[in-house]
């Protein structure tokens, strides 16, 4: 399937569902919730993540390993730096500038690389290069996916030894059993479990203000963090070592990148409020708490987060800090399967099985086989480091790479599609993008300590999805290669010469010009044709959302033939047979019991030559071979589907 240009077609490959007040856009949703419910949603699933960075933060900047003694001028420059990073990384670039690039409402790299894209479609090459780029990105995320509730649950459980040092050989094991717990009731949903998100969160960050107040009034000297100038000094006078630092403060905003990929479940402003009004204030207390407490008690560098709690209420803030790190997983693994859907429909995945846990809420989704990759790559994860702080040193470069990527694509959007003036385009991008790799830098050092590992699955992803779009692109090709001209064919058809079955058939193409696979299986082995044919296109624009008013196309070519497109966006959700009713006001009755689907199943045949590698034109038939059923994916209706083989050779 080809990457997508103003759209993709398929045939039957990746599609979507009507957008109608079942499915409405976030735009339709918003109006129907007041500004406060949204708000209490963003806190819980937007910002479980980043909220919870305190667990570890801190103690990671004064590890050992680091070389930051702990007096009172490098707390107050850490400290500095954690705020001015919120402040600069979170606060200026994303909730003020980045949340603007949305594409009808939606967030996120995808989002942001099809907006991008249509911004210089008129350069077919940087067009392609900004496509891989954002897919890129997009398999950065899954690291993310995978190292989150690793170092969440495990920052959280290592409480244990706080409460009870005799605790200690279990905070691996009941990290492992609360991870697997939380993955195998994924296939229930998350809507009663997500009501009750917002509040835990809301009392999280309460906590974590409260906490902070509290040591910063014992030690108000803490306060002088606000000044940047402290944390510049700070940050000068690592030298050499300024990188290993800056890797251990990229750790404070981890979890940005959801501000702008959940965007759309929420709004704009939800999300905006909801950082400004609680969690920003939240988080600087909470860091320049821990800050004061160390002044007072240096000792307390072995958990800071913890010891800022007096002993009688370890254990309820040990639990509290546990459903925040649960809500902060599932915010990823909700995400990861979002991005998964989008990766599929946009043309860059086979299809997979798609369930929906939800009635009411078409975004609620649930994907099997990415639930148990994830799961294994967490489990995996948690075993290979066993604490959050040999974990931070896996964590980090994918988070800080999607950034690089996100304000290299935020350039297209506001030069080419914004129109912004050039001095001010290139001097927020070249701010940013200085930023941005100053943390990639610092993070880069991490690698041989576990930054690997999220390099390692990204670029794994990375060469699944190009080799399953470059394969997709060649097997069209050979399609239209071997294929008859469908105009010409229906013309030559003599009226009455070849029986005719009083019924629909719909024949499903991937190229609307040539005469279906199935089709000609049809005539040559069952030497029959129905009465009214429909070759029929499922096209995939790089917008999210696709009206009911655009989303059929129906053009009549004679003797029983008619040619339909359905248009959906990456975020709608399949349901052929339904999109198909919307034909009769178009002249073209399709009656769901008198219709038949016709599908093609092709076999690839990898041969050598020009097109891939050999190793990926194998792996590219591997994945068509496992790919999830067409019927299911498109709602199609069991009894009413026949597939026919066809081989393919790329």
């Amino acid at each position: 399937m080809n990457a997508p240009t103003n759209a993709h077609a398929t045939a039957i490959e990746p599609s979507a569902d009507p957008a109608e007040p079942a499915e409405p856009s976030p735009e339709h949703a918003h109006r129907r919730q007041g500004w406060a419910a949204l708000t209490l949603a963003a806190l819980g699933v937007v910002y479980g993540d980043i909220g919870t960075s305190p667990l570890y933060t801190v103690k990671e900047i004064f590890s050992p390993h680091n070389g930051v003694a702990l007096t009172h001028a490098n707390l107050i420059g850490a400290v500095s730096c954690i705020f001015w990073a919120l402040m600069l990384v979170v606060t200026f670039k994303y909730v003020l500038l980045v949340l603007r690039a949305d594409n009808r409402g939606e967030g996120g790299v995808l989002a942001l690389t099809a907006l991008a894209a249509h911004a210089v479609a008129s350069r077919p090459r940087l067009r392609h290069a900004l496509l891989l780029l954002g897919v890129f990105g997009a398999t950065l995320f899954y690291g993310d996916s995978v190292i989150t509730p690793a170092i969440s649950v495990l920052g959280a459980m290592e409480g244990l030894e706080i409460a009870t040092p005799a605790l200690k050989p279990y905070v691996v094991p009941a990290t492992m059993a609360i991870l697997l717990g939380l993955f195998l009731v994924q296939r229930h949903g998350t809507a009663a479990v997500g009501r009750a998100f917002g509040p835990i969160i809301v009392l999280w960050f309460g906590t974590l203000a409260v906490t902070g107040v509290v040591h910063i009034a014992a030690q108000p000297a803490i306060l002088a963090a606000l000044n940047p100038l402290h944390g510049l000094q700070f940050l000068w006078e690592r030298g050499p070592l300024v990188l290993f630092v800056v890797g251990a403060i990229v750790l404070a905003v981890t979890g940005t990148e959801a501000l702008y990929a959940d965007m759309g479940h929420f709004g704009r402003f939800p999300v905006q409020l909801a950082w400004n009004a609680l969690v920003l204030p939240s988080l600087a207390l909470n860091y320049m708490g821990q800050g004061a407490l160390l002044m007072a008690d240096p000792s307390a560098i072995e958990n800071p987060f913890y010891r800022l709690f007096p002993p009688a209420l370890i254990w309820p803030a040990l639990g509290l800090a546990t459903l925040a790190a649960i809500i902060a997983s599932q915010a990823v693994i909700s995400g990861a399967y979002s991005m998964t859907r989008q990766a599929i429909q946009l043309g860059f995945l086979p299809r997979m099985a798609v369930r929906h846990t939800s009635a009411r809420e078409q975004g609620q989704i649930y994907l099997p086989a990415v639930n148990w990759v994830l799961l294994a790559g967490v489990m995996a994860v948690v075993l290979l480091f066993r604490s959050s702080s040999a974990v931070a040193g896996a964590y980090g470069i994918a988070v800080t790479l999607t950034m690089f990527i996100t304000t290299v694509l935020t350039w297209f959007v506001v030069r080419e599609g914004w129109k912004l003036p050039l001095a001010v385009a290139a001097g927020a991008t070249a701010f940013f993008l200085a930023i941005d790799a100053l943390m990639v830098a610092g993070c880069a050092v991490k690698i041989v300590d576990g930054g690997w590992f999220p390099l390692g699955l990204g670029a794994a992803l990375f060469a699944l999805m190009s080799t399953w779009q470059r394969g997709r692109a060649l097997t069209l090709e050979a399609i239209r290669s071997d294929g008859l001209e469908l105009q010409p064919f229906v013309d030559q058809l003599e009226p009455g010469a070849m029986s005719r079955a009083a019924r629909v058939a719909v024949y499903a193409v991937a190229d609307p010009t040539t005469v279906p696979q199935a089709l000609l299986h049809n005539l040559k082995h069952n030497q029959v044709l129905h009465s009214c044919n429909v070759i029929l296109t499922v096209c995939f624009k790089d917008t999210p959302w696709v009206g009911m008013e655009e989303r059929t196309r129906v053009e009549p070519l004679g003797h029983g033939f008619w040619r339909v497109t359905l248009n959906f966006g990456f975020m709608n959700t399949p349901d052929v047979p339904k999109a198909l009713k919307l034909c009769e006001s178009q002249g073209l009755p399709i009656p769901p019991f008198e219709t038949s689907y016709f599908l093609s199943r092709e076999t690839i045949v990898p041969t050598r030559g020009s097109g891939m590698a050999h190793w990926r034109e194998r792996l590219y038939a591997a994945m068509t071979r496992n790919a999830g059923s067409a019927v299911a994916f498109f709602r199609l209706p069991d009894n009413s589907v026949v597939e026919l083989g066809t081989r393919v050779q790329i």
